[in-house]
């Protein structure tokens, strides 16, 4: 049993979903439930001389209409993101994007919610919009965010990584300097399941409780609770199943807060679910770096440096998902997998018309726009010296003999072989083979291209000392709780959207425990029952609350040795963890599995000893 844990299982999980029996925010339907839609501006940048809901108030199935006037004056009209500036919930001066919302109806149901919509008038001035980010920072560019006192251009911040002159000696000391701009267009996550919220507000309890499509339940408890001025415990966030989320469900949304608001305004439960359209227009997008990078060598093809300078377009608000040391992200390991004597990169955080962001998707923090800059730069090197890509890699990738080793831009490699691990992809592909067959048809008219990249990936971003968001330490819990049958249920921060959380956390635990991952139970996505954690994204679920989860098996472990020492009247110092068991040194077959165990520590000492004798004898 013990080896049970091991190797492939099918999802537990999946019983559910391929039966059609998962539960996902849109599944929710409360008694009395309200709908809310929200409508958006058609321009990207524009005063709002004056919003009109008269007509929609009148509506016969609505039952509220909200505007930017009426959130300003209860304090909600700015939210923070978590990148510690603010948005605008509702629009109350002027818009900064197309899709940017204005104002939020109730009513009995959406399509009359959405009919609502079309009764509303608002008077807009065009303003010219700021769309490219490199003549954002230019002196006669309109001002996105003259909200914010004393703002006098676009610019969000300036971030640097590196050491500057030393990376200018060694470029002025090279034999080659190879260099270009690379954009990295803007991209959506574009989850399967848009994002959505059920808001119950209950005024005699003064508990709120939220079903959100998040894949941060806690971080958002807590910015609700910073937002509505509600004490953090008596806000309940639950995140039922998610139908993807590759970052785009970490931020909080404008149409949360509406939902909230509404629900506190009728005294009954909304409910607001986004179309694609909305999804695709509005929410947090990837990448959008519009990068110049060079690369130093030797004429032999040592790589000796890089350096870059980066304009990344933020859109109208800060709201990238980025731990706060990090303005920029994880960029700075732009460095890639090479042995490099300097390396400098300067990142300008700039402000646009455009919706805003700037997630970890399919990646960590920025990191999959370091790597296409670096090896980018690399092919360009090979090509300015003749030489084969994958030889040019080679001969300068990091060696096994330099780990532990530290970048010059401060990033920490703990171990790896490179090397081996290119000559792996090399000979799996048969790149000899592709490069015969690439001239063989390249001599017939034939076009065939072969790309290589080679990908140094940070995951698990933490610990806390080193990383936070909006001050929340990145860190991650897990409970765990062993039943008197020995049946366990494990607690966890993290959410998952698709990842398995519940057969991968069930494994780890079976294995430390000794027991089958059917006897393990996983919840998660819901902050009333499971411990404060920083959520999923980035890559880091199973290093941080796995690694949390393996060290609460293990305390459980060390716990339950005390009670078998006591079943089986030796010291603890006797005993030794062995197939799944706490046995007795040097006499094995006297041993209790953590399901015995667990019933003994709920029963008394001498039934419990007594009982224990009787299985011996």
């Amino acid at each position: 049993m013990h080896n049970a844990a091991y190797g492939p299982l099918a999802r537990k999980e999946d019983a559910r979903f391929i039966r059609g029996r998962g539960s996902y925010v849109d599944d929710i339907a409360l008694p009395g439930m309200l709908h809310g839609a929200i409508l958006r501006s058609p321009v990207a940048h524009a005063t709002i001389s004056s919003v009109d809901v008269t007509a929609a108030r009148a509506h016969p199935r609505v039952e509220a209409v909200i505007t930017g006037a009426d959130l300003a004056a209860q304090g909600l009209a700015w939210m923070p993101t978590i990148s510690a500036d603010v948005q605008a919930v509702l629009a109350t001066d002027k818009v900064r994007f197309q899709g940017q919302e204005i104002a939020f109806v109730i009513a009995h149901d959406r399509y009359a919610a959405r009919d609502a919509l079309e009764l509303i008038v608002v008077d807009y001035e065009p303003l010219p919009p700021v769309i490219d980010v490199r003549t954002a920072l230019d002196s006669g560019a309109a001002v996105v965010r003259d909200d914010l006192a004393g703002r006098a251009d676009n610019r969000v911040f300036d971030w640097t990584a590196g050491d500057e002159l030393a990376t200018d000696a060694v470029f002025a000391s090279a034999d080659v300097v190879v260099g270009g701009d690379m954009v990295y267009p803007r991209s959506h996550p574009a989850p399967l399941e848009t994002c959505g919220i059920v808001a119950d507000w209950d005024a005699v309890g003064g508990k709120l409780t939220l079903w959100a499509t998040t894949q941060a339940p806690h971080a958002h408890r807590t910015m609700y609770a910073m937002v509505t001025g509600l004490p953090e415990h008596k806000i309940r966030v639950v995140s039922p199943d998610l139908g993807g989320g590759f970052g785009n469900k970490v931020p909080i949304y404008p149409g949360y807060l509406c939902a909230i608001a509404g629900a506190m305004l009728t005294g009954k439960p909304v409910k607001w679910v986004e179309d694609r359209s909305e999804n695709l227009m509005s929410t947090s997008f990837a990448r959008d770096y519009h990068m110049h990078g060079e690369i130093a060598a030797t004429r032999d093809g040592t790589i000796l440096g890089l350096r870059a300078a980066v304009l990344a377009d933020h859109g109208a608000f800060n709201a990238t998902a980025q731990p706060t040391k990090f303005p920029a992200g994880f960029f700075h390991i732009f460095t890639g997998s090479y042995d490099l004597q300097a390396a400098f990169c300067k990142v300008t955080g700039v402000y646009t018309n455009k919706a805003p962001g700037g997630v970890a998707y399919s990646c960590s923090f920025r990191i999959t726009e370091a790597v296409y800059l670096v090896e980018r730069l690399v092919d360009m090197l090979a090509r300015e010296l003749g030489m084969d890509p994958a030889e040019l890699r080679m001969r300068n990738l990091l060696q096994p003999e330099q780990f532990p080793y530290t970048c010059p831009t401060g990033w920490q490699y703990d171990s790896g072989d490179y090397p081996r691990a290119l000559r792996l992809a090399l000979d799996m592909a048969d790149y000899q083979g592709l490069r015969r067959e690439q001239a063989e048809r390249r001599a017939r008219g034939e076009y065939m291209g072969i790309g290589l990249s080679f990908f140094t990936e940070g995951v698990g971003a933490g610990p806390r000392e080193h990383m936070d968001i909006l001050g929340l330490g990145m860190a991650d819990g897990a409970d765990l709780r062993v039943h008197p049958t020995g049946k366990a249920v494990l607690a966890i921060s993290v959410q998952t959207q698709g990842q398995g959380h519940e057969t991968t956390f069930a494994q780890i635990v079976a294995h430390e425990l000794g027991l089958s991952p059917d006897d393990v139970e996983v919840v998660h996505g819901d902050t009333d029952r499971t411990p404060f954690g920083l959520g999923t994204y980035g890559s880091r679920s199973t290093p941080v609350s796995g690694a949390a989860a393996v060290m609460a098996a293990r305390k459980v472990r060390d716990r339950a040795r005390i009670v078998a020492a006591a079943m089986l009247e030796v010291a603890e110092a006797d005993l030794e963890w062995l197939d799944g068991q706490w046995r007795v040194r040097g006499d094995p077959e006297q041993g209790f599995g953590i399901a015995e165990i667990a019933m003994a520590a709920h029963s008394s000492l001498i039934w419990t000893r007594r009982r224990c004798t009787t299985r011996r004898t």
